[in-house]
């Protein structure tokens, strides 16, 4: 997965005019900025970034492949929690997540919360399910530094991995200990329970419109 260290829009003026392109996982020593200042610069920056511990990093756009999977998943919660206290949440809705290492703000592609931040906020601190769309350039991210991170969240039951290529869902789930475990639900007749939100997620549902490729023909998307 490819991001880029963002020294330009609002940015420019707190990193001093400097520009990286950088993995996530192997981000050099460079200038970092506040959570106030990377919050302000979401509000007015023409692309979505996420932020590591004084970090910011471009997210590229998805492909259709991806956002239909996504678009799924969160059709299925709305339809599910309709009048309920648990609501479901789009990419657009970045997650805080407070570690020892720093703050952290990701853009999960789906995410259900069950306690909301205050309607002024743009962003959730508590919820309880999160789901990520993988693909070939996201996956090592979301099934490693993130996932990491997104168990850190006392309030998270369900972390859903969702394969692009295949009828394929990994969810790590919160067991009794606090520890988490995996569960891979593979198939179209697979139904995925979330009892922490009184829900189901049928993967023929979340597959339905899916068109599969090759590995070998997919460049990052993401």
């Amino acid at each position: 997965m490819i991001y880029v260290w963002i020294c330009n829009e609002y940015y420019i003026d707190r990193c001093g005019g400097r520009g990286y392109v950088l993995d996530m996982s192997a981000a050099k020593h460079i200038a970092t900025i506040s959570v106030e200042d990377y919050l302000a610069g979401e509000e007015v920056a023409r692309h979505k970034h996420e932020y590591a511990a004084g970090r910011i990093y471009m997210m590229a756009g998805a492909r259709n492949a991806h956002n239909v999977l996504a678009s799924a998943v969160l059709g299925s919660f709305h339809v599910q929690l309709r009048g309920r206290k648990c609501q479901p949440f789009n990419s657009d809705t970045k997650v805080r997540i407070v570690l020892a290492s720093g703050t952290r703000f990701y853009y999960p592609d789906v995410m259900v919360v069950c306690s909301p931040n205050p309607p002024g906020d743009v962003y959730q601190d508590r919820p309880v399910v999160i789901v990520e769309v993988l693909s070939p350039a996201t996956k090592r991210v979301d099934e490693g530094e993130k996932r990491e991170a997104y168990m850190s969240i006392p309030t998270l039951t369900h972390y859903l991995m969702v394969d692009t290529h295949r009828p394929r869902v990994v969810v790590s789930s919160r067991t009794p200990t606090g520890a988490f475990a995996d569960h891979v639900y593979d198939g179209m007749d697979a139904v995925i329970p979330l009892e922490s939100i009184g829900a189901t997620l049928a993967l023929a549902e979340v597959y339905e419109r899916a068109e599969f490729r090759d590995d070998s023909t997919e460049e990052e998307d993401q």
